[in-house]
């Protein structure tokens, strides 16, 4: 089925061009379906066709969420006269990354080789046998502002295929080394001995508080991406105070700028600006599961319920808004609605105070900066479209996170969420994703439990009974479900985050049926990705198309590195189970390519919380030490009253701290301190009765077990009604029986809770 014009008025609902896209069940390829280009999907008959009419692949992946991939279709795709140019010259092939992520993987490779950089639309163009010489990301179609036009480019590179031939041939055999080498992922040159997690955790914790943005959160220069992967790292290690700062002001930053969907709940896809409040509008399921899961976390870590807030109006919008009616989770919603981006979400002062009258319209104009000039300027020129994008603060200025709205704005932002639901929503990509599925249902296992949420752990069982049903049958898991049809052999990320879902489930709900699914996942995944030439995991199984090369998910990008998530699967399994040979599998992979953990500590965080359960003798988790609330972590005080709050430090069996007052000098002691905002007088704080400990023929003075620390308060009789919170925070070494920690901070938070004068 060829491109062709239909003889129809330009009245007529029939599409003037229909290609053979429209066989597809993507809606990313559906959404070209129509373009006068002649677009073929990957597959058999296309790659012949280049062969036979000896023409080059115009070879363009994309999203369906991808703002300038939908910019690069209206400007260049759908032109008629761009089109003729590709259909007479090129063979041109539409790819979904989301389906087929392993062609995706190997072209960017390709593109950011060439012009280091990469994105979505990617471009690239190839030899008909799959080798790329040439490719970039969005161009526009005509030259401008020193960037070349689309349409001069494909005629300069037609031109170059068919009287240059020799020179093409030679850039691509270069390019294709290149890439099979960079792809392959050889091991890198590493220190000899034993592996050593904390050694390579200092110096991850060093790498990020060189990166860390101490005003606004987060790592680097805009562009800013939610550090999912930094988070979870800063969540499972107890690091310094240096690391809680890094992750408590990066969830504080992004939960109040704009990149935090106020009104709905969930995070857009990135910001644009440093200071959060700008996003690319798209969400995708995946930043939401990975986030959803850290801010559950920290709230238990820290003892922030603001983050249990934002964990827990995450998952309501998954729930809501990104649910199949048999149980799966769809896939991402667009940036754009009506054509425009981020039309869905701004508001004006007007359409508030319309909505909520002029009192309640001006609080919450207030709470959220909606102002009369707008503070969303347009990506690409920089104009303002006085609108406003609703957020708590930003920059110095910002306030602190809330715990949980006062009642009015409460209300009033449900008022606005219902009235948005009545506008053109933005596009949706209802296809259901195995691997990202597999996330959201370990982040939702996970917040369930935390957040005690019975429905968030059955609807993660609900999309777990899918994923093993409908997305396995005959019992070989596929990749992703759409339109009636699931499809596409899996690929390693599929069963890795599956399997490690499963294992969230399955600690959350006590039931081994779900651990026996992980059991299964992991062998296939063992039986069909493992590289037994050089070990690890290739992206593509054994089963799989063979393309030009083949490649290994060791780093961690937008998704966790599916080699590190496939390792962590490994020891849990072994630790549940009691199997050494899948935690030997992790190990060797880990020693394998120690070498990438200890040269690049920025992109490996999976690959070293992993590293970290595996090689730390007598650890049965990242968190030998955890300090809580004894009790309550909210109490009702009245003004005037005293009363003592107890903060409980649990070690794991085989591990203590120091005491307050160590009996040998070069010991770092245990100190307390702590902090209120709370209208009260506090402390000293009293700490517990210390243990010795004959170690060596020294008697040392240490904490182990269960140590209490006792917090005196006095709330001022003034105090006004309100919510409040004391902050305990311990500095201590932790130590096993032979070696000891760097140096830690951990927190504990209580809510004060100053109920009406009655």
């Amino acid at each position: 089925m060829s491109s062709k014009k239909s003889p129809v008025s330009p009245d007529s609902a029939t599409p003037a061009f229909t290609n053979q896209l429209v066989q597809e069940k993507s809606p990313y390829l559906l959404q070209h379906a129509h373009n006068p280009v002649d677009w073929y999907p990957w597959n058999n008959t296309a790659l012949e066709a280049a062969r036979t009419q000896d023409k080059p692949i115009f070879l363009s992946i994309g999203y369906s969420a991808c703002h300038w991939c939908h910019v690069m279709e209206r400007e260049s795709f759908e032109d008629e006269n761009i089109a003729q140019i590709l259909n007479t010259h090129f063979i041109s092939i539409k790819v979904d990354r989301e389906e087929r992520p392993d062609i995706d993987e190997i072209y960017m490779t390709a593109v950011q080789m060439m012009t280091g950089h990469g994105g979505w639309p990617l471009s690239a163009f190839l030899l008909p046998d799959g080798r790329p010489f040439y490719g970039g990301t969005y161009f526009p179609p005509d030259s401008r502002h020193g960037r070349i036009g689309f349409r001069s480019l494909i005629t300069q590179l037609a031109d170059a295929y068919e009287n240059r031939r020799d020179e093409v041939n030679a850039v691509a055999q270069s390019i294709t080394e290149d890439l099979r080498n960079a792809t392959r992922q050889r091991p890198l040159t590493a220190p000899t001995g034993a592996l050593q997690p904390q050694t390579l955790l200092q110096a991850a914790w060093e790498d990020m508080e060189s990166r860390f943005d101490e005003q606004n959160g987060g790592f680097g220069a805009a562009p800013k991406f939610p550090p999912h992967h930094t988070l979870r790292l800063l969540t499972e290690t107890r690091p310094p105070q240096s690391g809680v700062t890094m992750l408590t002001r990066t969830l504080d930053k992004m939960a109040l700028g704009g990149i935090y969907d106020h009104i709905g709940g969930g995070f857009h896809r990135y910001a644009t600006d440093v200071v959060w409040l700008l996003p690319h509008f798209e969400k995708m399921l995946y930043d939401n599961a990975l986030l959803a899961r850290v801010y559950a976390q920290a709230a238990t870590h820290t003892g922030n319920s603001a983050y249990a807030r934002i964990a827990r109006e995450t998952c309501d919008w998954v729930l809501r808004d990104m649910t199949d009616p048999l149980g799966g989770f769809h896939a991402a919603l667009d940036a754009d609605s009506e054509g425009e981006e981020g039309k869905y979400y701004v508001w004006t002062p007007e359409q508030v105070h319309h909505l909520l009258g002029a009192v309640a319209g001006a609080e919450f104009c207030a709470r959220y900066n909606i102002v009369a000039e707008g503070n969303f300027y347009e990506e690409a020129t920089g104009h303002p479209t006085g609108t406003n994008i609703p957020h708590l603060g930003i920059g110095v200025g910002a306030t602190y996170l809330p715990d949980v709205l006062e009642p009015t704005i409460a209300e009033s932002r449900e008022k606005l969420r219902h009235t948005r639901d009545q506008r053109i929503p933005p596009g949706k990509d209802d296809k259901v994703i195995t691997a990202w599925n597999g996330l959201m249902i370990g982040a939702l296992a996970v917040a369930g439990k935390i957040l005690n949420e019975p429905r968030y752990t059955e609807a993660a069982e609900r999309a777990a009974r899918f994923c093993l049903t409908t997305l396995r049958p005959q019992g070989e898991l596929l990749r992703r479900y759409a339109r009636g049809e699931a499809g596409l052999p899996a690929f390693l990320d599929d069963y890795a985050y599956l399997a490690d879902g499963l294992l969230d489930l399955s600690e959350s709900t006590g039931d081994d049926h779900w651990l026996s699914e992980a059991c299964s996942l992991a062998d296939t995944l063992i039986t069909r990705f493992w590289d037994t030439e050089e070990g690890g995991f290739f992206f593509a199984g054994s089963g799989h198309e063979e393309l030009i090369a083949r490649s290994k998910d060791l780093f961690d990008g937008a998704l966790p590195s599916a080699n590190g998530v496939a390792a962590r699967v490994l020891i849990r399994l072994e630790e549940r189970t009691g199997r050494t040979d899948y935690g030997d599998k992790a190990r060797t992979l880990l020693h394998i390519y120690r070498g990438m953990l200890h040269r690049a500590p920025q992109g490996t965080h999976t690959l070293l919380g992993v590293a970290l359960q595996a090689f730390t003798e007598g650890v049965s988790s990242a968190e030998p030490v955890t300090l809580l609330p004894q009790g309550t972590n909210s109490i009702r005080v009245t003004p005037g009253e005293s009363q003592n709050l107890n903060f409980s430090l649990q070690m794991a069996s085989g591990y203590h701290v120091n005491a307050r007052i160590p009996n040998q000098a070069h010991l770092i002691p245990t100190l307390a301190t702590v902090t209120t905002n709370a209208p009260a007088s506090i402390g000293p704080v009293k700490y517990p009765q210390a243990a010795e400990w004959n170690v060596l023929g020294q008697t040392l003075h240490i904490y182990h077990g269960e140590a209490v620390f006792q917090v005196p308060i006095m709330l001022a009789t003034d105090a006004p009604t309100g919510e409040y919170h004391v902050t305990l925070t311990i500095r201590c070494q932790v130590c096993h029986d032979t070696a000891c920690l760097p140096p830690q901070e951990f927190q504990a938070r209580v809510g004060i809770v100053v109920p009406p004068v009655t």
